[in-house]
């Protein structure tokens, strides 16, 4: 498996989150599962680029 440039993975983010907005801003709601897959996908994107551990999610009940 060959590993992702930083710049393409950056380049793959920009790319979903333009075209994620030009979906978007044309609706008055947007579901938090929708919103949530698209925040996923962006997560998956930039972990390609680091092969390192994650760290676990801030959220509630987690240490911040």
């Amino acid at each position: 498996m060959t590993q992702t440039t930083e710049p393409t993975v950056i380049t793959e983010a920009l790319t979903v989150i333009d075209r994620s907005l030009a979906q978007l801003a044309a609706r008055e709601l947007v579901s938090s599962t929708e919103m949530s897959d698209l925040l996923l996908d962006l997560r998956l994107l930039l972990m390609a680029s680091d092969p390192g551990p994650v760290d676990e999610p801030v959220g509630e009940g987690a240490p911040a």
